[in-house]
């Protein structure tokens, strides 16, 4: 199937007949919008006061789930990954996954809150977790509820997933294998509500310059450290020639560096670590072999897996963002959207610049107007 006939067949079932969209949406008012935000905000609550820092997810997955069931969805559960897919699944249809992470961060030493003590405020939720990515989690896991039993002309699944701010492997990797075919998947990150369309992938070598080591005073040894310097200088002048009008260039920065003993000992080994930013032109396995090629350091991927990734700005998804009003964006920062081998976009309530921070928040009209989008934009 050609590229323009692929989309012809994703708008052919993604884009709901008039008739459709008339009898879904005059069952979803105002009122049915404003309860379910109460709803989602006081389970954003409960997963606030729940600790759920990457690989200790277990009692946050626990109360998830337990409110998923004792509002009618079915379950499935994979480690601390959880799904449902909606009523009526037709193996014809293309499906649509709506995905967004259970995980935190640990917090940072300068909270002036109680991280795990949700406080409303006026207008913002504050918690950790609650920008990145509870608030998506919730208003996501709402729209899927308002949605999963109405006459869609796809199918729709809702997946929870652990362990995704660090890429582990009991994450959505280990959920993937066991979901239905997914066609296209919208991902809750904190995006301003703003379809962040391409995402910079991540690949992390750790690099070991190797010398011979000598007395200091008598200009004995091969300094690894100097070695290092070298391949250190080149990286932090080289520049990829692909640039991303969406991500920008290809990055590559030393973060980390050790070598010696003592200050009167030639280092024989220095030991230094890249972090390296793709765009969507540079696959990590090739930025390695390149790497390899230039550097006289021995170098370790730590994984080739969490890829750049991109949908094309034409396809219907985007476009229905775009006649929404809403305005694509290239992010830099790195989701379970990495991993993820069919088209997909981040979109959520909240702000990057909040994530990982200290008195974190979300705003509860954020997630009212996440929650009426989602509704709208799946069912447009």
């Amino acid at each position: 199937m050609t590229e323009k006939l692929r989309f012809l067949h994703y708008f052919s079932y993604f884009c709901i007949p008039k008739h459709i969209i008339s009898h879904i949406m005059a069952s979803i008012d105002i009122n049915t919008i404003d309860t379910m935000t109460l709803e989602a905000a006081e389970l954003l609550k409960t997963l606030i006061a729940t600790p759920s820092v990457s690989r200790k997810e277990d009692a946050a997955a626990d109360k998830l789930e337990l409110f998923m069931k004792s509002h009618g969805l079915g379950t499935t559960r994979e480690a601390n990954n959880i799904w449902s897919t909606a009523e009526h699944f037709d193996p014809s249809k293309p499906t649509l996954l709506l995905n967004a992470h259970i995980d935190t961060v640990a917090p940072a030493a300068t909270w002036t809150r109680d991280p795990y003590s949700p406080t409303l405020e006026g207008d913002r939720l504050y918690g950790l977790g609650s920008n990145d990515c509870g608030g998506g989690l919730v208003t996501l896991l709402q729209a899927f509820r308002m949605l999963s039993s109405m006459p869609l002309r796809y199918n729709l699944v809702f997946l929870a997933s652990a362990e995704e701010e660090v890429s582990g492997a009991n994450g959505i990797r280990r959920a993937l294998p066991l979901l239905p075919h997914i066609d296209l998947a919208i991902v809750g990150e904190p995006t301003g509500m703003q379809p962040a369309i391409a995402e910079r992938g991540l690949m992390v070598v750790d690099a070991v310059a190797h010398g011979q080591s000598g007395h200091a005073a008598r200009n004995e040894g091969i300094n690894a450290l100097y070695i290092a310097m070298d391949d250190i200088a080149w990286i932090r002048n080289y520049k990829f020639p692909e640039t991303s009008s969406l991500l920008g260039d290809t990055k590559m920065t030393v973060t980390i560096i050790s070598a010696g003993t003592q200050h009167n000992v030639i280092p024989d080994t220095c030991r230094f670590t890249i972090d390296i930013r793709s765009n969507e032109h540079h696959a990590n396995e090739d930025i390695f072999a390149f790497l390899q090629s230039h550097l006289k350091s021995e170098l370790k991927a730590r994984s080739f897996h969490l890829k750049s990734s991109m949908i094309p700005a034409h396809h219907p998804l985007v476009q229905s963002c775009v006649a929404m009003g809403m305005t694509p964006f290239g992010s830099p920062t790195l989701s379970d959207q990495a991993l993820m081998p069919w088209p997909s976009m981040k979109l959520g309530p909240g702000q990057s610049s909040r994530s990982h921070t200290a008195d974190e928040y979300i705003c509860l009209s954020e997630m009212r107007q996440a929650l009426q989008t989602y509704v709208s934009l799946l069912t447009q």
